[in-house]
């Protein structure tokens, strides 16, 4: 048994659905279901036992106590986090509640249970930790990518949020001896990403003949990580990374951003010809403090762990757009008003 926390999310549902079709190890799920959590991206495992799901706060300390009782995993894997910049620089305590208190209450109440446990099931416990390469800052064109020992740098709320958890969870394990491990991961991408994300947002716009809102010129450089291959990298991790490490998880795929849009246009152009996709794209008034470049170095994930991404962007994206294609009606569920209302509020004013 694993509790996963935030596992009704577009990374933590995907790593469920694919734990359970690989290790077919039981998994609770809590999951606070805000805005980006959806029962509907869990739809394949309805019904299965395997799956238990409860509708909670990673920063109700007695609620994650009672599950770590109740269930008593052997590990928990912590997706749980507000996640898009954007959203951040709007509302940015929003971040602080979740990221960093939410971790540090969390982390209080495992750090209970692992104390309590036998010998036997304290050494094989482990707390994984999800968190972004957006802690580490902004790269110059010919800078070195991030690696594990880059200083943190964080630029944004959102990334300053993550990076304070990040610094709890190293802290929980050189103080108290909590064993730890965390990911930073690059930019995923994939299906069931909630579209205000640039990929399915440019996917959705696209499809219903809308413009394609990109930020300044558009040449912001990110590596680009297929949800799948994550998910992939952090069970490798949780199998064979040692306690107390950080691994970063990239795609080996920088990609200017305005390239991406222009590679989703393409494979539309391909799966649904007949619109100038292209012709929508749109500039927009670039977001403050926009980090200009990210880029990860995997080596020791590689080295490490025997961990590298299976897809290349070309397939992951065609991947990507298929399944959008293919499930019009998950799509359609959660455009809502809220989202409707963000989208005007985000990208209104033009460049």
């Amino acid at each position: 048994m694993i509790l996963v926390t935030g596992g009704a999310g577009f990374i933590g549902a995907n790593f469920t659905l694919d734990w359970l079709s690989t290790a077919g190890e039981p998994v609770v799920n809590l999951d606070k279901l805000t805005y980006s959590g959806n029962l509907g991206n869990l739809a394949p495992i309805r019904g299965d036992r395997r799956h238990v799901f409860v509708r909670g706060d990673i920063g109700d300390r007695a609620l994650v106590a009672r599950l770590l009782a109740e269930h008593r995993p052997r590990a928990v894997v912590n997706f749980a986090a507000e996640t898009h910049v954007d959203r951040s620089i709007h509302g940015p305590d929003a971040f602080v509640r979740t990221n960093v208190l939410g971790t540090f209450e969390m982390l209080e109440a495992v750090r209970a249970h692992v104390a309590s446990l036998p010998a036997g099931e304290r050494d094989a416990f482990r707390f994984l930790h999800v968190s972004t390469d957006e802690v580490y800052g902004s790269l110059r064109p010919g800078d070195p990518a991030f690696s594990e020992t880059t200083p943190y740098a964080p630029n944004s709320p959102y990334s300053a949020s993550k990076a304070a958890s990040d610094h709890f969870v190293r802290a929980a394990f050189h103080t108290y001896g909590v064993p730890t491990l965390t990911t930073n991961c690059s930019n995923n991408y994939g299906p069931r990403q909630f579209p205000e994300k640039l990929v399915p947002l440019m996917i959705a716009n696209a499809l219903a003949g809308k413009p394609l809102p990109v930020y300044g010129d558009g040449r912001q450089v990110r590596d680009w990580l297929y949800v799948s291959d994550h998910c992939a990298a952090i069970r490798a991790v949780l199998e064979r990374g040692r306690p107390g490490e950080v691994y970063n998880v990239g795609g080996n795929a920088e990609m200017q951003n305005l390239d991406v849009v222009r590679a989703i246009c393409d494979v539309l152009s391909r799966e649904r010809p007949g619109r100038d996709y292209a012709s929508l794209v749109t500039f927009v008034k670039d977001r403050p403090g926009h980090d200009r470049r990210y880029a990860i170095d995997s080596t020791k994930i590689r080295r490490e762990i025997g961990w590298q991404p299976a897809e290349t962007f070309a397939s992951g994206i065609a991947k990507t757009v298929h399944w959008y294609l293919d499930n019009g009606p998950w799509l359609a569920a959660i455009q809502t008003r809220e989202y409707q209302s963000w989208i005007s509020l985000q990208y209104e004013t033009t460049a």
